[in-house]
């Protein structure tokens, strides 16, 4: 989680360097790379069979979906303050989708995850604002990566069930290298500047968010369930909007505080036994 923290203020600094199309393609590229090492004696037989497929193809279109998304709406918008959105938006997809598929869900999950999103809409001081805000400019792509990350879990949950976790995880980020290649522009990435800042962040946002965190993610999905690893996302808001606050001078309010302990409160409920 401390590395997805740290992804939202590291793609906003990445943005200043790179399109969203090209900060997309180096990423999953790089990604599937480093997934090499963990994969290259493994058999290939997974990658084509038609049930894998099913769930491959569907997650790496919503990889580059969320991926686009992610990098346009730190962008334009509060990269702290968004990231609260998606970590709050994303579990009650992956709850609802999970209970309309399993047609059950219990009262202490059902009562972590609302904390989850309480603590969440404090931070945002949602009750001071008003709600219409989470739908603005600055906020809708936000929106749509929650959304888009909530039905990437449950797929990735029956995905990962006939293969291995790591395979999976190549194939997916390899697959969407593929997509964003078609609206890659090598023209203009033999023109930018690069430095040190960049490579730093976007190693963060590549190497440390995604080959690292996000593997670990796809991994413990069917380990644990795709309900408790979602509200485990919750304890990302906090630790975002401090990075944000220490790098990008994004205040951090007395709500921020309150709404990122109400948040980590949820997660406990929701893994209490």
């Amino acid at each position: 989680m401390l590395t997805w923290a740290a992804a939202w203020t590291s793609a906003k600094i990445s943005n200043e360097y790179m399109s969203y199309e090209n900060l997309t393609f180096l990423r999953f590229f790089i990604g599937s790379l480093s997934l090499v090492p963990l994969i290259y004696k493994k058999s290939l037989k997974p990658y084509f069979v038609k049930k894998n497929l099913l769930y491959i193809l569907p997650t790496s279109i919503l990889f580059f979906l969320y991926n686009i998304c992610f990098f346009i709406a730190t962008d334009i918008g509060e990269a702290g303050r968004g990231s609260v959105l998606v970590t709050t938006i994303n579990p009650i997809f992956t709850v609802l989708l999970m209970s309309l598929i399993t047609k059950k869900i219990n009262l202490r999950e059902f009562t972590g995850v609302c904390l989850g999103i309480l603590g969440g809409l404090i931070i945002m001081n949602i009750f001071q604002v008003g709600i219409l805000n989470i739908f603005s400019l600055n906020n809708i792509y936000f929106l749509f990566c929650g959304i888009i990350w909530g039905i990437m879990t449950v797929l990735m949950n029956y995905g990962q069930k006939n293969m291995d976790s790591f395979q999976f995880i190549f194939i997916c980020y390899l697959f969407t290298s593929i997509i964003s290649l078609i609206i890659f522009d090598f023209e203009v990435l033999y023109k930018i500047e690069l430095d040190n800042i960049f490579f730093l962040n976007f190693f963060i946002v590549s190497i440390g968010a995604m080959s690292f965190g996000t593997s670990v993610y796809m991994y413990l999905t069917p380990v644990l369930g795709p309900k408790k690893v979602s509200v485990f996302i919750f304890s990302v808001p906090l630790i975002s909007m401090t990075i944000a606050y220490l790098f990008l001078s994004e205040p951090i309010k007395v709500e921020t505080l309150i709404g990122g302990l109400i948040s980590i409160l949820g997660i406990y409920i929701v893994n209490k036994k």
